[in-house]
């Protein structure tokens, strides 16, 4: 071409581009506020995230030298202030901040509303753990609500046919991002109870930014999950991301395909715990047999099966043996109850009027009635004296 010797090549472009940035005094120490958002933790103690305000965002990384100065532990939503040096990356072509300080500012305004609404249900009893329903132990249809075309919907699939071919995946596409977003899954979870189009549902998407997984933190997408008579498990965003759907759905799974597994059971390992119990069964029904003929066997050696008529023989002689004690007893209470009357009599002859007059005294009697005194009798008075040996009648004089 007529002017290729005047091209110059990307890499020199970005490495002008990066010259100007360095050489700019304002650029090389700045102090920016914003909120934090996209914020990832690097393995190498690198920190990764986004400032960004309510128009414009710029990306930002902080290196491990300068991160482990903080006091504070960043996390997405967080307003902050951070003091650094704009430049490029060459490689990308992107400019960026690189951070050598920063501080607090106050929690972003998603952030806030967030711990609101959080705080709100909880005190409602949404999160409590009565509320949440047992997942099934063998779904036949998994509804699924996310985005059609996403990574989500793949791995719940591959994960689901996996572990159970005969697993039926029933997809529900809603919008997982932006605005109306809450309502659709909101809709979406309703259609499926009221048509009762599955055994447990799974909603989720993957991971991104607080504004990306807002949708699952809205009052409606919550009010309807709690309302559900389907079991759900929340699946939204990456193993740390905790959204309000989490905390009200049945079960919370830590990613998509960690769902589908705790939704399908892998069907080799029910069908060797099948086998498993089978042969504990069969084992224990062989110990019962065995157990029940050592028994039978037991009992067929005894002495009442080997020789009847002795238990009958030892029977009578305990009979004999009880006779034998009872007439003893009753002999004895009869010598006992004879020695009683014979005392009693002879205390009532001592007390007998009869053996009083035996000693020479006499009863006298007027018309049949006993006089006890002698003023009771006149002169003339015929009386009536009885004796110990008979009666005789007398006059006074």
């Amino acid at each position: 071409m007529k002017y290729a010797e005047f091209a110059i090549s990307v890499s020199e472009l970005n490495k002008y581009i990066k010259e100007k940035f360095d050489n700019d005094e304002y650029l090389n120490n700045i102090l920016i506020k914003g909120e934090i958002s996209n914020f990832k933790n690097h393995y190498t103690g690198h920190l990764y995230f986004s400032l960004k305000d309510e128009k414009s965002l710029i990306k930002c990384v902080m290196f491990k030298s300068y991160a482990q100065k903080l006091n504070f532990t960043p996390k997405d939503g967080m307003k902050v202030m951070v003091f650094g040096a704009i430049s490029v990356f060459e490689r990308d072509g992107v400019y960026q901040i690189y951070v050598k300080a920063m501080e607090e500012d106050g929690l972003g305004d998603l952030y806030t509303k967030y711990q609101e609404l959080k705080n709100k249900l909880e005190k409602k009893g949404m999160f409590s753990d009565e509320h949440k329903k047992a997942i099934p132990q063998i779904p036949k249809v998994i509804g699924v609500l996310t985005s059609q075309t996403g990574s989500v919907i793949k791995d719940i699939i591959n994960v689901s046919t996996r572990r159970n071919p005969n697993v039926r995946i029933r997809l529900l596409p809603v919008a997982v991002q932006g605005d109306g977003a809450a309502k659709e899954i909101a809709h979406g979870i309703e259609l499926m109870n009221k048509k009762k189009l599955a055994d447990v549902l799974i909603i989720g998407r993957g991971g991104g930014s607080l504004e990306d997984l807002w949708p699952f933190n809205e009052e409606v997408v919550a009010n309807a999950i709690y309302n559900s008579e389907l079991p759900i498990i929340s699946a939204v965003g990456h193993e740390t991301d905790f959204t309000i759907a989490d905390f009200v759905a049945d079960l919370r799974a830590p990613t998509p395909s960690a769902a589908a597994e705790l939704a399908v059971p892998d069907i080799y390992e029910v069908k060797e715990k099948i086998h498993s119990y089978q042969k504990r069964l069969r084992l224990s029904l062989i110990k019962l047999v065995e157990l029940m003929k050592l028994r039978y066997q037991k009992c067929m050696a005894s002495t009442v099966f080997r020789e009847p008529k002795r238990y009958v023989e030892e029977q009578y002689l305990k009979l004999d043996t009880y006779i034998k004690r009872l007439e003893i007893e009753i002999q004895n209470k009869l010598k006992k109850d004879k020695s009683n009357y014979c005392e009693l009599i002879a205390k009532l002859d001592a007390l007998s009027p009869l053996k009083t007059m035996a000693r020479g005294y006499i009863i006298v009697q007027k018309d049949n009635k006993i006089m006890k005194s002698a003023k009771t009798l006149n002169s003339g008075d015929i009386v009536k004296l009885k004796f110990s040996d008979g009666e005789k009648k007398a006059e006074i004089q």
